[in-house]
């Protein structure tokens, strides 16, 4: 792992990955980022994958589900967490990712920030706070050469 999380690398909470399917709005919009370029990456436990999957299975039905998951266990890097770990948090330390997307309030606290910093690297957002800072424009020389190419897939697919 180096000292610096990887500013392309992304953890949606099971409440953004359900919400994204579910409702859209910010969830949808923020994953959407992610989707259209290929050099962004989800990242996700099998754990983070279950919980969201055990979440659209109750709001909706299990066929729904079991589809969607399909879907993000094929866009994701897959990371290994302890059994105990929450999902999101161990994803992103296990992933080394800049950026955990949830609707958690106390994952995104003044509180929760200062003591995950001492352990991790991790700006916990809103979807609607990465949307409004994230700009892959910006974060590209970071990570690729040349000029920008702008998104280069299409999120519905």
């Amino acid at each position: 792992m180096t000292d610096r999380p990887n500013v392309a690398r992304v953890v949606a909470d099971a409440d953004v990955l359900a919400a994204d399917l579910l409702v859209g709005g910010p969830a949808r919009e923020a994953l959407d980022v992610v989707r259209s370029h290929s050099w962004v990456e989800l990242v996700a436990s099998d754990a983070l994958l279950d919980d969201c999957e055990a979440v659209v299975a109750t709001l909706s039905d299990a066929d729904l589900a079991t589809d969607h998951r399909e879907k993000l266990d094929a866009l994701r890097v897959r990371v290994d967490q302890p059994a105990d770990d929450h999902p999101g948090l161990a994803s992103a330390y296990r992933g080394n990712a800049a950026h955990l997307l949830s609707f958690d309030p106390r994952l995104r606290s003044a509180t929760a920030g200062a003591s995950l910093r001492s352990r991790l690297d991790v700006s916990v957002k809103h979807p609607r706070g990465f949307c409004s800072l994230f700009d892959p424009e910006r974060v590209w020389p970071e990570v690729g050469d040349g000029a920008y190419p702008g998104p280069d897939r299409d999120p519905r697919d």
